[in-house]
């Protein structure tokens, strides 16, 4: 038996699942989405002349880095292998979500006691119904990921495998014969995927990630869960919900390792409510296929734990997609993190330059969106000096994690501000002291801010509430633009919502800095007020 590390680049490879193209089930939802982001009757065009930009991946930041090119006038090719849309329409965000607010309705229901409704014994409940939905909706989002779609705006789109013969130019090998594709510049877009610990048994007993387990239509009974990071979390809890005994598997103490330990306690709490058997500092993991399912063997807190689970489902983290693209040929400099790029989005051919989870340590698909336009502005539009350019090092990103409640962060920690030797004054309100949320029912939670000692610039922020991705956006908004809490505390907020955490926690701030010796001042002028 050996440890488990979740997080060992080295000892991690998987090629995604669906490389085939193939979508499943092969219901008339999946049939319509095929058509839209990998017609199988597409002829890829003839290319005429140099492009201005040849773009490699049509997920988030390619499709980004393809519109917007075109549309100020650019001549764009854009590139895709498997599916238009990349990981965040076809197996990532629109999939989950669309899962997850199907168990919060399901939870909801369970719950709805508390608001003065009777349930009926006899409610059933349809797993089926719930991935059904989820993509008939993905099918629909779909179109505006469409090679349609973009063809009419002008991107030339190659259905086909992209790879660099050279500097400045890109091979496609298509169904329909290969093409030469020359480009003045060339963005490599090609995303990640997800990786796979080196675990004893489990290649044998097989397992999914989130690039197949959309493809469920029977809810398994018994799931078990490797790696309780953001992906890890809210399908854990999302299938609890539904009915499923999840197992819960993580390497390190507790779960959400990034976030603040009373953060991610929130949520680890609500999710052992909802029926997540957490199995933290999990080590000596190995697994069995036996009759009946797939055991899995392990430590958990000195205890040894022997269960038996009809799926596995591995969530640790994500892989760059680097092989086979002719990186070497171009120029462009990789290692097991990714794309080597500047603060530019440049790599080591000037030429080229590259977004998104392929070469970022933000592997969001905002962070896709923020970087492509980045590359829009120093590939198109470079400064003749270097001076001005658009830097990815000064994004300010925001990130959150879907569970119920949600974590939303922007900025710093308390604890990478004192590893940058920065003072930071600390301020926490508590979701119970705002109306709204206690009439919710939804006050479990809080708003932490990260002010700098001395002056009232906003420098991080956690929300956990239900919808704390919306709430955290006045920070983000305020950190942007320079406004600092003084912005914030002299905006009116309306009432009853629970955005008046964001004001309410600024206030302790503004409260704080109001000194005993100002007061007793005041005090002093009031009685002469009275005379």
């Amino acid at each position: 038996m050996i440890p488990m590390h979740y997080t060992n680049m080295e000892k991690v490879e998987t090629m995604s699942l669906r490389e085939d193209n193939l979508v499943r089930p092969n219901d008339e939802h999946n049939q319509q989405l095929l058509a839209n982001v990998h017609p199988a009757d597409w002829v890829n065009p003839e290319p005429t002349g140099q492009y201005n930009i040849v773009v490699l991946g049509a997920g988030t930041a390619g499709l980004i880095t393809a519109i917007v090119a075109a549309r100020l006038g650019a001549k764009v090719a854009l590139i895709e292998k498997h599916l238009m849309g990349g990981d965040c329409l076809n197996v990532g965000c629109v999939p989950s979500k669309g899962i997850i607010r199907a168990a919060r309705a399901w939870a909801d229901l369970r719950k709805a006691t508390e608001f003065g409704l009777s349930i009926p014994p006899g409610v059933t409940y349809d797993f089926g119904a719930v991935m059904a939905r989820m993509r008939k909706l993905q099918t629909r989002i779909s179109q505006n990921d469409s090679v349609q779609r973009y063809t009419k705006l002008g991107v030339d789109v190659y259905i086909g495998s992209g790879r660099f013969l050279g500097t400045d130019r890109i091979q496609v090998e298509g169904s329909a014969g290969d093409r030469q594709l020359a480009f003045a510049r060339a963005a490599i877009c090609t995303g990640g995927r997800a990786s796979v610990p080196t675990i004893p048994g489990l290649q044998e007993a097989g397992y999914r990630t989130n690039e197949t387990v959309f493809s469920l239509t029977a809810l398994p009974q018994r799931l078990g869960v490797i790696g309780a990071g953001p992906i890890g979390c809210e399908l854990a809890q999302a299938f609890a919900r539904f009915g499923s005994q999840v197992y819960l598997i993580e390497v390190m103490h507790g779960i959400m390792p990034n976030e603040d330990r009373d953060a991610a306690e929130i949520v680890e709490q609500q999710m052992i409510r909802d029926g997540v058997k957490l199995l933290c500092c999990g080590k000596d993991l190995r697994i069995e296929r036996v009759e009946g399912g797939k055991r899995l063997i392990l430590d958990s807190h000195d205890q040894q734990y022997d269960v038996t689970v009809d799926e596995i489902l591995v969530g640790v983290g994500r892989l760059p997609n680097v092989e086979r693209i002719g990186l070497e040929a171009a120029g462009v400099a990789y290692d097991t993190r990714g794309i080597q790029v500047n603060g530019k989005l440049q790599t080591t051919n000037p030429k080229v330059f590259a977004a998104g989870d392929v070469c970022s340590r933000y592997k969001f698909t905002h962070a896709a969106d923020a970087m492509a336009q980045i590359v829009i502005q120093n590939a198109l539009f470079p400064h003749p000096l270097g001076l001005g350019y658009a830097n990815v090092e000064s994004l300010n990103m925001p990130w959150c994690t879907f569970t119920d409640p949600e974590v939303a962060h922007v900025g710093l920690y308390e604890k990478d501000a004192k590893e940058k030797g920065i003072e930071l004054e600390t301020y926490t309100c508590k979701l119970n002291e705002v109306d709204r949320a206690i009439l919710d029912g939804e006050e479990e939670g809080f708003a932490r801010v990260h002010i700098q000692r001395g002056t009232d610039k906003i420098l991080g922020a956690t929300i956990v509430a239900a919808h704390a991705g919306d709430l955290i956006n006045e920070f983000s908004v305020a950190m942007k633009a320079g406004a600092g809490a003084k912005t914030i505390a002299s905006t009116i907020h309306p009432y009853p919502t629970q955005a008046e955490v964001n004001k309410k926690v600024i206030n302790l701030w503004r409260k704080a800095h109001f000194s005993q010796g100002t007061k007793n001042f005041l005090v002093k002028v009031f009685a002469w007020m009275r005379r």
